[in-house]
């Protein structure tokens, strides 16, 4: 132990005790190495867009995030990310936790924690926050407590962590984050496992589950027992693949009611909703491309824009393809193109009873990454197409009028985004839709 010569003098007259100094030594060398393992990181989401035209008005249907019309002509934060965690050791009884907190736009009404509801105001919301443990099972099971995020999908909530500035149609009508327990176990190299119990289907902390009354269009308690339950399976390819080797293949289900918060825009629904998700990652013979799949169907969806007396039994369908190619070390263009069809009045509202919501879009992204530059830019060109389709056993096709808008944004995310990867974004994006 080493000891100064004030210390020495000050124990030499009986005003401090060296055992005392060595025990506040060792605590905080306790502090330091808890301390040691812990990690901070967040990133700063911003853009500028310009839309074309003067007096435009209303957002664009099936987007995430960019659609309001309040983000149009002007410069805009869109969030600010905080995470702090302690990632498990690989001992056999192993324990972490994660807290990531959103600030800004993006964050007001996306994840509100109970009883504040989404139109309650406040631009803070608990992204994730949950505590994990493992425990020495097999090659070690592993459980999640507290606010996670959705288990299944092919994208996900932080923008740097996906190849275009836009989500996806799927990503929209998937779920985003859970309150419950997740246990999940990894059997081998190429097969996880994982399934788990939340309080409800949709966003909201703390939130209990709520059922629609289809009559009066108002959703009252469900009962406690009405849990929402969830299982993913996820498939590795291992080095016998050749050329596919790493390629993956995830399927998931959840099923459950939403509750009442109304978080991201959501409602309650009349039954219980149930979303399949197939997902598909996997190189090819050419060296430089990659190529993704995914698709979702969605059972018994809440109907956002439904009038009583609400149709409880319908459906939603999501088919969306990706690509990628690596020009350079530092440079990758991203395609996707995507489908998606449902019933009256989730999409869009309005029309006769028989008529379905039909989106098509193409999207096209470059990222590039310069070598030493915390940002480097990303483009993005989307064109999209919304009609108003009658049943497929009508064989007509009827446009109710036709919305065309084109946005020009640059973004920006820094310091580096959650997967360690910085990433400047300039996105240019075309819609063309029915009004």
């Amino acid at each position: 132990m080493k000891v100064n010569k004030w210390t020495l003098g000050l124990a030499a007259v009986g005003l401090v005790s060296l055992p005392s100094i060595t025990q506040a030594e060792e605590k905080m060398s306790t502090l330091m190495t808890q301390l040691s393992s812990t990690t901070i990181s967040g990133y700063v989401n911003t853009d500028m867009t310009w839309k074309p035209g003067t007096g435009n008005v209303g957002g664009i249907p099936g987007r995430a995030f960019d659609a309001p019309a309040s983000k149009q002509d002007g410069f805009n934060l869109n969030v600010v990310s905080l995470k702090i965690a302690k990632p498990m050791d690989e001992a056999q009884w192993a324990s972490g936790y994660t807290a990531q907190l959103w600030f800004g736009p993006d964050a007001a009404g996306f994840n509100t924690s109970s009883p504040n509801l989404a139109g309650a105001g406040g631009d803070m919301a608990v992204k994730q926050a949950y505590i994990e443990f493992r425990a020495p099972l097999g090659n070690g099971l592993n459980f999640k407590i507290g606010h996670f995020n959705y288990i299944g999908g092919y994208e996900q909530p932080d923008a740097g962590d996906n190849p275009n500035f836009s989500r996806s149609y799927a990503w929209t009508l998937e779920p985003a984050s859970h309150t419950g327990l997740l246990a999940s176990y990894t059997a081998s190299p190429w097969l996880t496992l994982a399934a788990g119990v939340a309080n409800t289907y949709n966003n909201g902390v703390n939130f209990r589950a709520a059922r629609l009354d289809a009559t009066t269009g108002v959703a009252n308690p469900a009962a406690e027992s009405e849990k929402t339950y969830m299982a993913s399976v996820a498939l590795t390819a291992p080095e016998s693949f050749g050329f596919a080797k790493g390629a993956t293949l995830g399927a998931s289900v959840v099923n459950g009611l939403n509750n009442a918060s109304g978080d991201f825009g959501s409602v309650a629904s009349v039954k219980r909703q149930t979303i399949l998700q197939i997902n598909v990652t996997s190189p090819t013979p050419l060296k430089a491309l990659s190529v993704g799949a995914s698709y979702d169907y969605l059972a018994n969806p809440a109907l956002a824009f439904a009038a009583p007396p609400v149709n409880g039994s319908g459906y939603v369908n999501a088919v969306t393809l990706y690509g990628a190619v690596t020009i350079t070390e530092k440079a990758k263009f991203y395609a996707r193109g995507e489908y998606t069809w449902g019933s009256q009045d989730f999409w869009y509202g309005g029309g006769t009873a028989q008529n379905q919501r039909h989106l098509r879009l193409f999207a096209l992204g470059q990222r590039h990454e310069p070598p030493g530059s915390a940002l480097g830019p990303q483009c993005q060109r989307r064109h999209a197409v919304s009609e108003r389709l009658r049943p497929w056993y009508v064989q007509e096709r009827r446009h109710f009028g036709d919305e065309h808008d084109l946005q020009v944004l640059i973004r920006s995310l820094y310091p580096p985004t959650p997967s360690g990867k910085p990433e400047g974004v300039f996105h240019g994006d075309y819609f063309s839709g029915a009004s």
